[in-house]
């Protein structure tokens, strides 16, 4: 009496057709509404596209900020009678640290030369100085010329980067000079009066 199951099922279903009464689908889906109402799903489309937009202008806004503030604004005196004014690659382009050391010393050389107050006492003085200083500079330019000819090495990295001390060392001096010639002068003027 082993019969095969699957057999059986296929010829049961073969001999008897069962058909659902017309409407059976639609009694049931309002059946089912009614015992577990679905609750309507809110469209919040316009919300998603506000908070991308608040986002991507939220990005926008810190680059654009950080741009600033990673780059200090330094003002350099550019020499326009320069013939060859052509794309030359410099201290600050070989690397981000040697960028830094480079805005640095010239921050700080641009801010001692904007401090140098030049009177009529200390103009041969100061008139020196800015004669080592130019030395120093037309220096630092050859040296540049040597990194665009030959290429970055460490001496010539070194030797930009010591010629930059050397000017800030210099306006050090400089304005050390200058204090020491003010305060002779007050008290020679404080003697005088006395």
């Amino acid at each position: 009496m082993a019969q095969d199951l699957r057999e059986r099922f296929k010829q049961e279903r073969e001999v008897k057709m069962y058909r659902m009464k017309k409407g059976h689908e639609n009694r049931f889906v309002n059946r089912l509404e009614v015992e577990l109402p679905c609750e309507k799903k809110h469209n919040y489309l316009w919300l998603k596209i506000a908070a991308c937009i608040a986002v991507v202008t939220g990005i926008v806004v810190y680059n654009y900020n950080s741009s600033f503030m990673d780059t200090p604004q330094v003002t350099t005196v550019i020499d326009l009678n320069r013939a060859d004014l052509k794309e030359e690659i410099s201290l600050g382009d070989l690397s981000p640290d040697l960028k830094k050391v480079e805005h640095y010393y010239v921050a700080n050389i641009n801010m001692a030369l904007s401090k140098l107050q030049v009177s009529k006492e200390n103009k041969g003085l100061v008139d020196s100085f800015m004669n080592q200083l130019a030395d120093l500079n037309m220096e630092y330019e050859r040296l540049n010329t040597e990194l665009n000819q030959i290429g970055p090495n460490d001496q010539t990295i070194t030797a930009l980067i010591e010629n930059l001390q050397y000017r800030l060392q210099l306006l050090k001096q400089l304005k050390k000079k200058l204090n020491e010639l003010n305060s002779s002068r007050n008290e020679q003027d404080i003697t005088n009066s006395i």
